[in-house]
């Protein structure tokens, strides 16, 4: 008859240092909690006022009970208090206003403290896991992560993120978002705070800076600082505005952020479903950055009134609600993204409206076309 070994018992070090490993916590951390249950455990169970200290040893997982005593001429308070003489026979030298350790370990300690102390241990677990999730999505704060819906309250995505759940409130998704539980969605961490019950973390899909994240996970030039994004504008679920610009002149910013045949925007579109993405060229040259911003239309002219950042542009007479976009999105966009308040004409409305005496225009050679990606249907 096959003999069965008993398994190993696992004694309370390593223990210990499997719960560390498991919840990713400081072994100080965990040995303070336990000493701080173990001394909660002796005051309530042997109705001890004592002063008492607990140590446990951070090698054998030993523990020993020590009341502190101050040493006096006169005791008052024999609960914190020993006179000189009887101080000397404990800890021989001592003097007044010292303070001695007196052991005072119960022998069966062990059993009712483990006993007495659990909940305060698994609270204290609990606090420690908690600040260990609040640092690291303090740390990912602006960052961008995926997670799966695992509950829908009062139309608020509660997503489940690695350790934690997030939030994704209805203000913070598109109109082009209908996630139900079970689907994986990407968002933009745009705040974490700390509550009662562990860390909140608050999730955006509609923050400019998702557009910002998600091109940027994509094109390798701006993680390596080749390229670099200079603006993003963007009315969530409708149109998105992008500025890029290149460190190297042998590196072309908008053909490296499209990738060939749009191989590196496409995840980019797939992610934003029916929102339209416009590529831009960023340039020092106001009058230049402006005429880009603008694109799709072609520019006939801008003239700049510097002092005031206000801005004329002229486009040619077929192109003007091209410019302006549907209910003025597209020269809303191009004004919040560089700065400037621009106003349009088309050619024809320019001839009648003299340009202002304090308004010169600008040479917009350099002005290039925009990427204007379009999503393929049905992706996502």
């Amino acid at each position: 008859m096959a003999v069965r070994k008993k398994k190993p018992e696992l004694n309370l070090m390593d223990a210990l240092k499997d719960l560390c490993a498991e919840k990713e916590i400081s072994p100080d951390v965990l040995f303070e909690a336990v000493e701080s249950a173990l001394k909660v455990a002796y005051k309530k169970n042997f109705n001890q006022d004592d002063n008492v200290e607990i140590t446990m040893d951070r090698k054998d997982g030993s523990y020993h009970v020590y009341s502190l005593k101050s040493v006096v001429e006169t005791v008052e308070d024999p609960v914190i208090e020993i006179s000189l003489e009887d101080a000397e026979k404990i800890s021989p030298g001592c003097a007044i206003d010292d303070v001695i350790e007196i052991e005072v370990t119960p022998k069966d300690f062990g059993r009712i403290a483990a006993q007495a102390a659990k909940q305060i241990v698994v609270q204290k677990l609990r606090e420690a896991e908690r600040g260990v999730i609040y640092d690291e999505f303090t740390n990912r704060d602006s960052d961008l992560v995926r997670g799966k819906v695992v509950r829908i309250e009062d139309e608020n995505l509660i997503v489940e993120v690695g350790k934690t759940e997030a939030i994704l409130v209805p203000s913070e998704q598109t109109i082009n978002d209908h996630y139900q539980i079970g689907d994986w969605v990407r968002a933009y961490i745009i705040e974490v705070r700390k509550g009662g019950k562990g860390p909140q973390v608050y999730l955006s899909r509609t923050h400019p800076n998702f557009v910002r994240r998600l091109v940027e996970l994509e094109v390798p030039e701006i993680q390596e600082g080749i390229i670099e994004i200079r603006g993003v504008a963007r009315e969530a679920g409708a149109r998105a505005k992008v500025a890029v610009n290149s460190k190297d002149p042998n590196v072309e910013a908008v053909g490296s952020c499209v990738g060939q045949r749009g191989t590196r925007i496409q995840p980019v579109l797939d992610e934003l479903g029916e929102e339209k993405l416009d590529i831009i060229e960023w340039s020092p040259k106001a009058g230049v950055f402006i005429a880009n911003a603008l694109s799709p239309s072609k520019i006939v002219s801008v003239a700049l009134n510097d002092e005031d950042k206000n801005c004329r542009v002229v486009v040619p007479d077929n192109q003007l609600s091209l410019a302006i976009g549907k209910e003025g999105q597209n020269a809303r966009l191009a004004a919040r993204l560089t700065g400037w308040k621009i106003d349009i004409k088309s050619v024809k409305q320019a001839k009648n409206d003299p340009l202002p005496d304090e308004m010169h225009e600008v040479d917009i050679s350099e002005a290039m076309a925009v990427f204007k990606p379009r999503p393929k249907k049905g992706k996502r």
